[in-house]
């Protein structure tokens, strides 16, 4: 007879569960901005830092390698170091995100939504 209070208080739950995902991947989203990460090429000659988020926020260029001969590799050296931050701020973002999934019993390598 009262089957259905029971159907009611489990959308509840999941009502509650997606509001605490919701809050939980906005801040998400605020944390990635704020957490860095350097990626590098020429054996440090060339830095680059980016925000979880993949934004690039700085560039350090060692001085020993502006030499106008050199121009191309001067700018392949770049485009590797901006690269390997873009693709350490992606395996941030994905481990944060596996820390919340895993925090909600979901699986860890599961793909939120961004």
């Amino acid at each position: 007879m009262f089957k259905g209070l029971g159907g009611m208080g489990d959308m509840a739950k999941m009502m509650k569960a997606a509001q605490d995902m919701q809050g939980k991947m906005a801040q998400l989203q605020e944390d990635l901005k704020a957490i860095t990460v350097t990626g590098e090429s020429g054996a440090g000659l060339v830095k680059a830092t980016a925000t979880a988020k993949g934004e690039l926020t700085a560039l350090d260029i060692d001085p020993s390698i502006f030499n106008s001969d050199d121009k191309e590799v001067v700018e392949d050296l770049i485009l590797a170091a901006i690269k390997d931050a873009q693709a350490k701020a992606e395996d941030r973002s994905r481990e944060e995100m596996g820390k919340i999934a895993e925090s909600m019993g979901l699986p860890r390598d599961m793909n939120l939504p961004m």
